[in-house]
C-alpha cells in the first residue's frame, strides 16, 4: 500500500481515482498529475512501479497544497472572515449557509433537521381513553 502525503492509497483502485483519496487533490488534478509524469491513468496502484510511486510522492508533495496544510489554511480563512466580522464570517458563526442560498426552506441539512411548521412532521399516535 503507497502513503502519499499520509495518507494510505488503496493498492486495488485505478491510478487517477487512488489519487483523490489525498484532501485536495480530486479527479482532475489527479489526471493532470499522472499525464505530466506520463503515467497510464488505468494502471492499478498495486502495478506501478516504486519508481513511479516516489515522482507520484515528490510531485505532489512538493507541488500542491495538500492534507494538513490545505485544511489549516482554509480553518485560517474561515477565522479571518469571523475576525473582521463580515457577512460570511457571521454566516459560518451561525452555522448558516454561507453562499446566498435561501433558508426558508432547503436549509435542513446545515440547520439540522428542524422541523417548525405544522403538519411538517409525524404526528403522534393518538392516545387511548
Amino acid at each position: 500500500m503507497a502513503r502519499i502525503s499520509g495518507v494510505n492509497i488503496p493498492n486495488d483502485k485505478r491510478a487517477e481515482i487512488a489519487l483523490t483519496y489525498i484532501y485536495g487533490v480530486g479527479l482532475t488534478t489527479s489526471q493532470n498529475v499522472l499525464r505530466d509524469l506520463k503515467i497510464d491513468k488505468n494502471i492499478r496502484m498495486k502495478d506501478l512501479s516504486e519508481d513511479d510511486v516516489n515522482k507520484l510522492r515528490q510531485r505532489i508533495e512538493k507541488e500542491l497544497k495538500v492534507e494538513g496544510e490545505l485544511r489549516r489554511e482554509k480553518i485560517s480563512n474561515i477565522k479571518r472572515l469571523k475576525e473582521i466580522k463580515s457577512y460570511r464570517g457571521s454566516r459560518h458563526t451561525k452555522g448558516l449557509p454561507v453562499r446566498g442560498q435561501r433558508t426558508k426552506t432547503n436549509s435542513r441539512t446545515i440547520r439540522g433537521n428542524k422541523r417548525l411548521t405544522m403538519g411538517s412532521g409525524k404526528a403522534p399516535a393518538a392516545q387511548k381513553t
